[in-house]
């Protein structure tokens, strides 16, 4: 039987990393916890934890799903505003829902952890049941892992596709055999933007005991003025930051521009099984060219000296194109309650998937790479 829990930090972290595996920074005890017990989620940020267990008779954990009661819809990076709008036009209340999620990472991952695929259905009944038996209005799961998008249809809730912009490694030993796959336009316009990018900078790639708190202090000043121009406020706290470097150091890239030994501007990934997640950047001092430089460039180095098969960079980015990151569509899975509002928003995803099919052709023969079968397969 399925059961909610007060918060991950709550369960055994053996027991949850053993059922969401080695590949997905975001799906790890650490990082759940790391959210929980600095405040980026909690009271006042609109999650509330509230993770869905499956335990044995002993107590040891079978399946998880990591949920949260949300208030508002900040930090999802899947946009529902126009849907919560309407609901509440209509009368209904759309807030609390209930969201299935990494919060704050419009990263790609599994939301369904399981010792036995069984378990599946039952933890997506579980969070429906949560919401029938709160009047919520909705159960929401962004960011999905494909494999597991099978899961989600057959117990039947709505499929919702985006786009995103993710480099893909097709066995580049080195930069250069990344441009070499461009066009000669292309590659001549990277090659002057990194550069422009790296004159008078030392640029520095720091992981685990690397990362000190005067780094952190000053990452923390470079994302606070980035939040505070996208979202308003940042999502995250300064104490996250610290635990990211005492608990998840080695799975932590923090690269940053050095101008006379005084860091100007840095960006934060998280390193995986298989990809590099691009997270936060921001900069005490605008420099030409420096944040496709920290984002996306280096990114690009970093992946390819780790044999990693890809560079996630975070949500929308349009930019992201022309510098050899590719269109790749995101999934993410609705349950709404009311079977009228369900219909309404059916019939709306069944419309949008169509141009979002667009979108991805559109975009996908606009990338910078040879044309003439030299370059992209």
């Amino acid at each position: 039987m399925a059961k909610v829990a007060g918060s991950v930090g709550a369960l055994d972290g053996g027991q949850w990393d053993a059922l969401a595996g080695s590949d997905n920074p975001f799906m790890s005890y650490d990082f759940l916890t790391i959210m929980e017990e600095s405040g980026s989620v909690g009271p006042g940020t609109g999650w509330q934890s509230a993770p869905i267990v499956i335990e044995s008779g002993d107590g040891e954990l079978l399946a998880a799903m990591p949920s949260y009661l949300k208030g508002n819809s900040r930090g999802e990076f899947v946009f529902d505003n126009a849907w919560a709008d309407a609901y509440q036009r209509a009368g209904g209340q759309y807030y609390p829902k209930v969201q299935i999620a990494a919060p704050h990472t419009p990263a790609t991952g599994p939301r369904l952890l399981y010792s036995d695929e069984k378990y599946a259905v039952a933890l997506l009944r579980a969070a429906e049941q949560l919401c029938a038996g709160n009047g919520f209005s909705s159960a929401h799961a962004t960011f999905i892992e494909p494999d597991q998008l099978p899961l989600f249809e057959h117990a039947g809730w709505m499929l919702r596709s985006d786009i995103q912009f993710h480099w893909y490694n097709r066995d580049y030993q080195s930069f250069d055999g990344f441009l070499a796959a461009l066009a000669s336009r292309k590659r001549k316009a990277v090659r002057k933007e990194r550069a422009a990018a790296q004159d008078g900078v030392d640029i520095v790639h720091l992981s685990g005991a690397q990362i000190t708190e005067a780094h952190w202090d000053a990452f923390w000043e470079f994302y606070q003025d980035t939040g505070a121009r996208k979202w308003g406020q940042p999502y995250l706290t300064r104490e996250a930051f610290t635990l990211f470097g005492e608990r998840m150091g080695d799975r932590v890239l923090l690269i940053l521009a050095l101008e006379e030994g005084e860091p100007i501007a840095g960006a934060l990934n998280f390193v995986g099984g298989t990809a590099l997640y691009g997270r936060y950047w921001g900069c005490s001092r605008e420099k030409r060219f420096l944040h496709f430089e920290l984002c996306y460039y280096q990114a690009i180095d970093a992946a390819i000296e780790r044999g990693l098969e890809r560079v996630e960079a975070g949500a929308q980015g349009g930019h992201k194109l022309t510098r050899g990151y590719e269109p790749c569509k995101t999934w993410s899975a609705h349950w709404i309650a009311d079977p009228g509002f369900r219909d309404a928003v059916s019939d709306f995803l069944e419309r949008e998937r169509e141009g979002i099919d667009v979108d991805q052709m559109y975009l996908g023969e606009r990338t910078p790479f040879k044309k003439d079968g030299s370059g992209k397969p």
